[in-house]
């Protein structure tokens, strides 16, 4: 570097006494008791006080780092859990594997129909509800063609119950009877085919 550089010339550092006063003015004084000067430096204020620090100066933020103890009042077995708990960052975990069901947090609901379950979070007891109204309330199966056919025969719907099913048939065989109808024949056809209808849905298990 030349020392006779223009460049070399035009610089000037400031005296001691600006720089100090620089620091005053930038920086609060240090918290420590008796002490004055800039505290550039911060430290915690310790447990349950998360946020908030002191302001020292660097002799005494040394000092006071040296004696802090972030863990002062707390038992062996207090500490050993916040530090296994600090390694999940305070979070609750669980086992590998488990799921929601598994640890207790949540319910589980069968699907309707008598279909697959699935599990979700029912802190109300909604799915629970309807899962138990599911299993009172059982969904009537999907009926057959031919059964479907019979309940035609029959004159009845798809939703037919058991009862209506038989007070049909009753009325059926009286209205279609040759003895009913002063010995005619004519309706033997349909009285025959009522009955197989009957049968069928007897034997079907609708009756």
């Amino acid at each position: 570097m030349k020392l006779n550089s223009k460049y070399f010339d035009s610089i000037r550092v400031a005296p001691k006494r600006q720089a100090d006063e620089a620091a005053e003015q930038k920086h609060p004084p240090c918290q420590w008791k008796g002490c004055g000067r800039p505290a550039p430096h911060r430290a915690p204020k310790g447990r349950g006080r998360d946020g908030e620090y002191f302001a020292f100066c660097v002799d005494h933020v040394r000092a006071y780092n040296a004696s802090y103890n972030y863990f002062d009042g707390m038992s062996d077995a207090e500490v050993t859990d916040f530090q296994k708990d600090a390694m999940t960052g305070h979070r609750p975990t669980w086992k590998v594997g488990a799921n929601s069901w598994a640890h207790g947090t949540s319910a589980r609901v069968t699907g309707a129909h008598g279909g697959a379950d699935f599990r979700a979070d029912d802190p109300h007891g909604l799915f629970a509800e309807r899962a138990r109204q599911v299993r009172e309330e059982p969904a009537a199966r999907r009926l057959k063609p031919i059964e479907k056919k019979s309940l035609e025969a029959l004159h009845l719907p798809e939703t037919a119950s058991k009862i209506e099913i038989k007070a049909r048939f009753k009325e059926l065989v009286k209205r279609h009877h040759p003895d009913s109808n002063g010995g005619d024949t004519r309706t033997e056809d349909t009285l025959r085919e009522i009955i197989q209808a009957y049968n069928y849905l007897k034997k079907a298990g609708l009756v």
